[in-house]
């Protein structure tokens, strides 16, 4: 494990294919231990004056799974899953522990996600089990009315429409009305500048959904639209900055398919549009949002719909999260900042980070979980032999706190993952 081999982690003594963070996280494994008052589950019962330690019929925990590495890669089903989500399910057939699967993928829609989820692992997956990078938009009502831009790949326009955004248009909408913008590719170039339609809107905002295809027309489009102020006409006299609205969804910079190599995502898309932007203007290209793991609005939109799932099926209430997902710098740093913010807001000595709380107002509901425990899993990103492990978290969350880029367990697969979580909450 590189940096982390017999310096961070130490092999559990139950199980030595499960390695417990070894004083980074002292909070979590004390508190898992019954440690801390702050955590309800696993502390023994008193009986007539008695300590029980009895397993638990009744979960009071939920679990967040990551679906690409730990579910697939690619197009295959990683062996362990099918018979490890058996365990999951109740006399009924459907779950009987709180579960969501929350993804950084962001080209289709929940439905079809949620369909798929469900052949995969054998349990029927409901829709509103599943967060997509892009779900927490629907949060963004103030730019559902604007006329915006939007990139990505599957169908982003009924994308958008499902998350509220009235008005919109794609790149290739945008070559369409302004050929000549579209001049690295020498075979397509045309000298005919526009407008062909004088009654092009302005672009008010750029929704990046996903990684594009034909990088090169996306960058260049989007960075003219940046300093034009959203009408690729002319220089202005001025760039305009601040410029229009920028919302992204997926920051991984990796993510693992098929192929023995992690491959670019979105996130490497975003590092190229903030450096060329950079570079022409001299200033930074800021983001009106940035959703999807590792930030704190994904997790805390997936922790309202794990409380309402939990109900669903019987729950009142979660006490822990567990997050389970194959990549450091975005299941675990992000699992790890939510937990921070649990904390912050149990104590009552602070609030969310990352302008949640300005975004939320007087709406932000109780997170009911005093905790977010980060598991990471060895069958996607992160490999156990790796001794490369970068850091490569967001620009816009940098610098890095060390111990948030540090998982509370280390596991083999989603089965020990979940072997696990039953074992810390004394449920069977």
């Amino acid at each position: 494990l590189g940096r982390f081999r017999g310096t961070v982690f130490e092999r559990d003594k139950v199980n030595s294919s499960v390695r417990r963070e070894n004083g980074i996280l002292g909070r979590a494994t004390r508190e898992m231990r019954g440690g801390s008052a702050g955590w309800k589950a696993n502390r023994p019962e008193k009986a007539g004056g008695m300590v029980t330690n009895h397993l638990s019929t009744k979960p009071k925990f939920g679990l967040l799974f990551d679906i690409d590495g730990v579910i697939i890669r690619g197009k295959q089903i990683l062996p362990p899953v099918k018979e490890s989500f058996k365990r999951l399910q109740g006399n009924n057939g459907k779950f009987r522990v709180p579960t969501l699967f929350v993804t950084n993928s962001g080209n289709s829609l929940r439905s079809q996600k949620a369909t798929e989820l469900s052949k995969w692992i054998g349990v029927e997956v409901m829709e509103s089990q599943v967060v997509l990078a892009h779900s927490p938009l629907q949060m963004f009502d103030y730019l559902h009315n604007k006329q915006v831009l939007i990139s990505g790949q599957g169908p982003i326009t009924d994308i958008a429409r499902e998350l509220g955004f009235k008005k919109t248009i794609t790149i290739e909408e945008v070559v369409k009305n302004f050929p000549c913008l579209d001049y690295i590719n020498i075979k397509k170039r045309n000298p005919i500048c526009g407008p062909i339609n004088p009654n092009f809107p302005q672009i008010e905002g750029i929704l990046l959904l996903s990684e594009p295809i034909n990088w090169e027309t996306s960058l260049q489009l989007m960075i003219d639209l940046l300093v034009t102020n959203g009408m690729p006409t002319g220089l202005p006299t001025a760039i305009p900055y601040p410029h229009i609205p920028v919302l992204a969804c997926n920051m991984d910079l990796l993510w693992a398919s098929e192929a023995p190599i992690p491959r670019y995502g979105h996130g490497a898309f975003l590092l190229c549009l903030e450096n060329l932007y950079k570079k022409v203007t001299n200033k930074d290209m800021t983001y009106a949002a940035l959703v999807g793991k590792p930030s704190e609005i994904t997790y805390y939109h997936a922790n309202q719909l794990l409380i309402n799932h939990a109900k669903s099926i019987g729950i009142d209430n979660i006490d822990t999260i567990y997050a389970i997902g194959d990549n450091i710098n975005t299941d675990i740093f992000g699992a790890n900042l939510y937990d921070k913010y649990l904390s912050r807001y149990e104590s009552g000595e602070g609030t969310m980070s990352r302008n949640l709380e300005k975004l939320l107002g007087k709406t932000k509901e109780d997170p009911s979980a005093k905790a977010c425990i980060s598991i990471l899993v060895e069958t996607g990103v992160h490999q156990r032999d790796s001794k490369f492990i970068p850091e490569h978290s967001p620009r816009d969350f940098l610098p890095v706190d060390d111990g948030l880029c540090k998982p509370a367990f280390i596991v083999k697969d989603v089965g020990q993952a979940i072997n696990l979580a039953f074992k810390e909450e004394k449920f069977e």
